[in-house]
């Protein structure tokens, strides 16, 4: 499917056709749960021999019920064909119980952190182990990296790198710009304050793993803005962060087939 039928078709609903399209590419994966809640699991997919290290895959979709882990299926598909374990996470998110929701703040986060602890159980080496996210993903793959500074979330498997791409990683501005129509309110459950540091990765600078932003710079959906100020947040704090600014729109980031996905590649070359 070209990138022209993909615009056409428009905003999130086309990564969620394309995901659709490709949910074929990833070959048995082994489904993994870590709660009671529908929402709660995993899809394990392994290459064949050791595997490089685990990519854990966390999907956007501005935390809303209506978008699911199908959007990271064709990630998880590339990542294990370059050798990874891909760990593509599903998670309550904002929305009816009963279709995927029941999520939001803390709910949402303490989905992602119990996916990632699950990662203990299952007899890979965690020596390397990436978190990388799409839109809001890009948020919670962020945030995974300093969850254990608060005691709620004490982690038990370590993130060693982060990859966001596109990444809604600061809460405060996502709200005044109003990205997502209303999302970080819906998220949060209010409007966004000083409280809300633990959950905002704007306000958790500078963290002790590298983190790569990799964003289109015609994104009109999370604007570069976003990577930018983080970007610059956390080089002045002293932490590791890197701006990858690629040509697209929101989407290419998580297009397979597009020039951002191969240096996306290229950055966990990097790391294993």
């Amino acid at each position: 499917m070209s990138r022209r039928t993909l615009l056409a078709i428009g905003a999130l609903g086309a990564v969620g056709l394309l995901a659709a399209c490709e949910d074929e590419a990833v070959t048995d994966p082994r489904k993994i749960t870590y709660g009671d809640d529908p929402s709660q699991y995993a899809e394990l997919s392994l290459p064949d021999g050791t595997p490089r290290g685990v990519v854990v895959v966390i999907h956007g979709g501005f935390w809303k019920a209506a978008y699911d882990l199908s959007l990271g299926r064709p990630l998880a598909s590339s990542l294990v064909d370059q050798g990874w374990a891909a760990l593509n996470l599903e998670y309550r998110r904002v929305g009816p119980a009963a279709s995927g929701g029941g999520g939001g703040t803390p709910t949402t986060l303490d989905d992602v952190a119990a996916g990632i602890d699950r990662l203990a159980d299952l007899d890979l080496d965690l020596s390397t182990v990436v978190t990388l996210g799409h839109s809001a993903g890009g948020h919670l793959a962020t945030w995974a990296a300093s969850r254990g500074r608060f005691e709620r979330w004490v982690d038990g498997v370590d993130v060693t790198a982060v990859v966001s791409q596109a990444g809604v990683l600061d809460l405060r501005a996502a709200y005044d710009e109003g990205l997502g129509s209303g999302a970080v309110e819906a998220f949060l459950g209010h409007a966004p304050g000083p409280g809300d540091a633990p959950a905002d990765p704007q306000q958790q600078v500078p963290l002790d793993v590298p983190v790569w932003c990799v964003h289109g710079g015609a994104d009109d959906i999370v604007p570069i803005s976003q990577s930018r100020g983080y970007v610059a947040a956390a080089t002045a704090a002293g932490a590791r962060a890197e701006l990858v600014e690629v040509e697209g729109d929101h989407f290419t980031v998580i297009d397979t087939g597009s020039d951002a996905w191969k240096r996306t590649l290229a950055i966990l070359d990097s790391l294993a």
